[in-house]
Order: C-alpha cells, then structure tokens, then sequence
C-alpha cells in the first residue's frame, strides 16, 4: 500500500493561508451562521489551524469563550498573531485526545480537519464528550469526491500525466467517504443526534496563474507537499502544463467553484 499521507505537510501558518486557508474563509461564515448556536457559548475548536474559523465564531456568533486546539505549533503561531480577542485562548492538542474537561463545552466544531485525523470515530467520540448535553456539534470537510476544490483536481491531474504514481495521491481516492450520507453517518457513532448536513459553496478566484501555482510550491497541505518535493526541472515541467492547461478569464482570473459538506448536530 502506498504511504499516501506521506506529504501531508502542516507546519507553516501562512503558506497553509495562501493554500487552503483564505477559502475556509469564505465557507466559515456561512456554516456558522447555519450551525445557529446562540450567543454567549463555550466553544471548542478542534484542529483550529491558522483560526480562520476561531476568528469567524469571535465575529458572528459572540461567544463567552473560545479554545482552539492543534497538533502544529506553527499553526498556532499564526492563529495567536492574528487572532487578539481576550476571549480565544490557542494551545496545543490533539483529536483524538483532548486537553478539554468533559462536558465543559457547549458548542464543538472542526473545520477541514477530520478527514485527515487517522481515527475519526474516536475524535467525534472526544467531541461529544467534551460537550455537554444539548451542545451543539459541527465541522465541514470539502467535497473531494465531488470534485469540491477545482484548483487542487486539476493540479493533481495535471502531476498525474507526468508522474502516474500521483494518481493515488489525490484527495478524491484518500478521502471517498466526504459525503454528506457518510460524514452524517460519523457524526451519529460519535454519539450525536438531530445530525444535518449542507453542502456551501464559494469561488475561489486567482489574480493570475503565479497566484494559482506559488501556493503549490510552499510544501504545506498533500498537493502543495508533493510539489515542494518534486525536483526543479519537474516541478517547471508541472507548472508549464499547467498554464497551458487552464483558461483564464478576460481578466487574466482564474476561477474555480470550491464546495464544502458541512454537519450539524446535538449531544
């Protein structure tokens, strides 16, 4: 079996921005919004990342408190320089083993995280615990079978005519059980009721084709990884296939539809 998460790089808080994290952006509100937890909660965020997500909860949602929790260092670095409310607090933790008291949280949620935690059943299981009853649950994940990030489906369709070997690496073959039928499914062994599930959409729109490919060559996400560690001559020969290969707008754009299934549910 290939070591498929072998590129799985996360440790660098503004590559991840310019790669994936300006577009959690646009999906956060929207599913904060829909997950409609009330004003004046406890929440939890588990793998809160560079706290793109933290950031939209402090602006929307008027929270009593905030903890965010994540295995990358880096990444918290990022979230404390951006993130100055008094009421967030950032610290290192795990899914699968949260540094939470039980039942001391009201709201938990978790976004594009759990479809890379190894043992997802036991992170939705610390989730509940951690909430108490009537807390609400919600994360999101993108629609990788779906082909819910364009610039990363044709990223990796473009690596794939010059290294076949990259085909297993797409998140599409990684990740068959982002749907809204298996990840409600996940929310319910986790212990959760009442479950939901949304698909949200946005556009995530380039500058040029530098603004598409310099994210790619930053080494932090599995395509972005992969590239990084490709040699020069390689990685020039991907990205001319790559130019080649997409349509800008008039405007020199280029635009993509990225969607995003997203739960919802009580304890």
């Amino acid at each position: 079996m290939p070591d498929t998460s072998r590129h799985d790089a996360w440790v660098a808080g503004d590559s991840y921005d310019l790669y994936m994290g300006r577009w959690s952006r646009q999906i956060a509100p929207i599913f904060i919004d829909w997950l409609d937890a009330g004003e004046g909660r406890d929440w939890l965020e588990v793998g809160c990342g560079t706290g793109a997500l933290s950031a939209t909860v402090l602006a929307r949602a008027n929270p009593r408190s905030l903890l965010g929790v994540d295995p990358s260092e880096g990444f918290l670095e990022r979230a404390r320089a951006h993130v100055h409310d008094p009421r967030a607090v950032f610290q290192i933790g795990e899914a699968g083993a949260l540094p939470v008291e039980t039942g001391s949280r009201d709201v938990v949620v978790s976004a594009l995280v759990l479809n890379f935690v190894p043992d997802r059943e036991r992170a939705l299981a610390e989730m509940r615990r951690v909430t108490r009853p009537g807390g609400a649950v919600g994360f999101y994940v993108w629609d990788y079978p779906g082909g819910g990030l364009g610039f990363v489906r044709a990223f990796w369709a473009a690596a794939a005519e010059i290294d076949p070997a990259a085909e297993e690496l797409q998140e599409n073959k990684r990740f068959p059980f982002c749907t809204p039928v298996e990840l409600s499914a996940l929310a319910e062994r986790g212990g959760f009721v009442a479950v939901e599930a949304r698909a949200i959409e946005a556009e995530a729109v380039f500058r040029n084709f530098d603004d598409f490919w310099h994210p790619f060559t930053l080494g932090t996400g599995p395509a972005s990884g992969y590239c990084a560690r490709l040699s020069p001559d390689t990685r020039r020969h991907l990205a001319d296939k790559l130019a080649a290969t997409l349509a800008p707008a008039q405007d020199g754009t280029l635009r993509f539809t990225t969607r995003a299934w997203a739960i919802r549910g009580r304890a």
